[in-house]
């Protein structure tokens, strides 16, 4: 790949180490601004990240299916920057719409962002995910696939980190956000220094599922399994922290 000439599609195929420097370069100067910037106005931290890969990956590693729920962009924000952190390269699945802006387009590219055409059988985005797992680097998907701003808002989970963690053979690591939400609220001004708590769940993989079941069932058992492990560790956190979102 070369500096400045490169298109958005030799970024969204090609590993993130092998980005040009300039790349490279712009996306630590992010992150590390990033981290600053939200450690100190919204504390967060990740319980029990060990679950998320060992830090530095050997040769050979294969990356995991990281799913969280999804309220706000902080969420994002602060799993890709901890896996910065611990040497990790978190690569989040982000809705098509996004890249018909060639500016945002041009920005996800850089920080590792792949494009998901949302209610369709997306099979560039599956693959390109699973070959980012093969070489060890992390998946990011929101199975919401939209942010959830309300209790009462519709939800409607969405199918495909099962289909993409056993086309590569890799792990699902569910993790759940709590706090958030209150940062933003329809018609209101950010709110600062508010904490979030973010913590994984154990991660489900290929040995776990009953045996004497077909593939497109072991596949929705993958999907299930994770999802509901997701939703009882985001009900366990706002049990422990009531009155947050």
């Amino acid at each position: 790949m070369k500096p400045f000439v490169s298109t958005v599609d030799e970024y969204f195929d090609n590993p993130m180490r092998s980005y040009p420097i300039t790349a490279r370069w712009f996306y630590y100067l992010v992150l590390g601004v990033l981290l600053v910037f939200t450690k100190i106005v919204w504390p967060w931290r990740i319980e029990g990240r060990e679950r998320l890969g060992a830090d530095r990956p050997g040769d050979g590693e294969k990356g995991h299916v990281i799913i969280c729920n999804h309220t706000s962009m902080l969420e994002i924000i602060v799993i890709v920057v901890d896996g910065w952190t611990r040497h990790r390269r978190v690569r989040p699945l982000f809705k098509s719409e996004f890249a018909k802006n060639k500016v945002i387009d041009w920005f996800f590219s850089r920080v590792g962002g792949i494009p998901l055409a949302r209610n369709t059988a997306d099979l560039k985005a599956v693959k390109r995910a699973a070959a980012c797992l093969k070489r060890g680097e992390d998946i990011l998907i929101f199975p919401e696939g939209t942010r959830v701003k309300s209790d009462d808002q519709p939800v409607k989970m969405h199918g495909g980190a099962a289909l993409i963690a056993s086309m590569a053979k890799a792990d699902i690591c569910p993790m759940a956000v709590v706090g958030a939400r209150d940062i933003k609220k329809k018609g209101k001004m950010p709110r600062f220094f508010l904490r979030v708590w973010l913590r994984t769940a154990e991660p489900v993989d290929a040995d776990s599922v009953p045996s004497g079941l077909k593939r497109r069932e072991r596949t929705d058992w993958l999907e299930n399994e994770a999802i509901g492990r997701m939703v009882a560790m985001k009900d366990e956190l706002r049990a422990e922290h009531p009155g947050r979102a």
